[in-house]
């Protein structure tokens, strides 16, 4: 059996030793004995477990505990029940697919909402509280909404806002794309783009951030990066299976 010590692990997967003892610290691999002078001692199994832990957590997404999946994921790896973690990827797979279909559909909506192929609601103004009842959203989202610059609502001369129809098609295209879990920013930027350019592309737009956007999170390039997590999922799978080929029988060769 060959083993490593943790600087030798390190090199090897190319990492800093501290996170190979945080990758321990996590039971994100499984704990390594230790020699008579208290070194650790690494095997292949630790390496391939490494590697899996890596591909998991290039997984950038978060919503509706995908991060958590992954983790749990890793760590059923990491004590040799590979059939369960194979399991559990599976069914990570499944979610991730699923935010996928989400996030397609909230598109087709919006594409939908804006060629004019919707009811209007009536030529009637409605209070902010009347908007957030029939559109089954929070007062503290249409705030939120407003805050961030998705709209701008016209005010009474007593100062309070009413919401016209055209008002209401835009929620209804922000509420579509938030439900699919797209950020406010990426919104903001297909909104201002369409405004400019009613035939841009709306998926294209809504997952390409601008070079000039000083921070990018994962959900401002949603469809991107739901792509390449189910790339690692799969990946995530057939390494399973090569683990499972390869310790089942003792894991901690």
């Amino acid at each position: 059996m060959k083993t490593y010590q943790t600087a030798e692990i390190a090199r090897r997967m190319g990492i800093h030793p501290n996170t190979v003892r945080l990758y321990e610290d996590l039971e994100l691999i499984p704990k390594p004995e230790r020699k008579v002078n208290g070194y650790r001692i690494f095997t292949d199994f630790h390496i391939e477990q490494i590697e899996l832990a890596r591909t998991a957590l290039k997984v950038e997404v978060l919503q509706n505990g995908l991060r958590k999946q992954a983790i749990a994921i890793i760590k059923t790896s990491a004590s040799g029940n590979f059939d369960k973690a194979m399991h559990l990827t599976e069914r990570y797979l499944q979610q991730i697919r699923n935010e996928q279909g989400n996030a397609e559909e909230a598109i087709a909506i919006v594409e939908k909402l804006l060629s004019g192929d919707h009811q209007e609601i009536g030529t009637a103004v409605l209070t902010r509280k009347e908007t957030a009842d029939y559109l089954r959203i929070s007062m503290d989202a249409l705030r939120n909404w407003e805050l961030n610059g998705l709209l701008t609502i016209k005010r009474k001369q007593n100062g309070y806002r009413v919401y016209t129809d055209e008002d209401i098609r835009r929620l209804k295209v922000i509420r579509s794309l938030r439900c699919a879990n797209y950020s406010l920013s990426a919104i903001l930027r297909m909104l201002n783009t369409l405004s400019n350019n009613p035939q841009a592309d709306i998926r294209q737009v809504i997952d390409t951030p601008k070079e000039s956007e000083d921070i990018i999170s994962v959900c401002d390039k949603l469809l991107t990066s739901l792509h390449y997590a189910e790339q690692n999922a799969e990946t995530m799978l057939s390494h399973l299976e090569k683990m499972k080929k390869q310790f089942a029988a003792n894991p901690t060769l």
